[in-house]
């Protein structure tokens, strides 16, 4: 059984954290599973994953969290940004109360079903709620209408669904799940 280490990305790891995104970009499920695709991914620069590392590396307003394997292969990631109260969301929603929210979700098919997802959200809700000044009460994350497959992992590791959805601009709709502290 393969042994991966879930740790934070560092600052100078943003060569790794772009190809993983693309790697995610490419997957099958990826039009339902993020709002972002290949192509604009692919046509960032250099100076945005150094960005995008360094934001994800450090503080408080985000955490990426990847599974290294035993041959230093990244085969998942998951990011939680912060959201602080008063502010407005991705979705131009103003945020009521600080909270996490988890995006970049992504393992590659070969390690699906073998608890590294878990692990990842382990770290990522151990991060969260480790937060101070002031502490995250919540952590919320989105599911496209046709990812069923993802919504039944996020029901099993606590996530409830809110009753609260988004409409893309494709027509589909995006559910809130959120895992309150306990």
């Amino acid at each position: 059984m393969n042994q991966h280490v879930v740790r934070a990305v560092r600052v100078d790891e943003w060569e790794q954290v772009r190809a993983l995104r693309l790697d995610a970009l490419r997957d099958p499920a990826a039009p339902v599973a993020f709002l972002e695709t290949l192509e604009q991914a692919e046509g960032r620069s250099d100076e945005f994953w150094q960005d995008r590392a360094r934001g994800a590396s450090h503080g408080r307003s985000a955490r990426q969290f990847i599974a290294e394997g035993p041959d230093g292969e990244w085969d998942g990631a998951v990011t939680v940004l912060v959201e602080e109260e008063g502010t407005a969301d991705f979705f131009a929603v103003p945020v009521e109360a600080t909270q996490g929210h988890v995006v970049g979700v992504f393992v590659r098919p070969g390690q699906r079903g073998s608890g590294l997802t878990e692990a990842l959200f382990t770290a990522a809700v151990e991060w969260a709620w480790s937060l101070e000044g002031p502490a995250l009460e919540r952590v919320r994350l989105f599911v496209h209408e046709d990812n069923a497959r993802a919504a039944a992992f996020y029901r099993r590791f606590g996530f409830a669904a809110s009753g609260h959805a988004v409409k893309l601009d494709s027509g589909a709709e995006e559910y809130e799940y959120v895992l309150v502290r306990g």
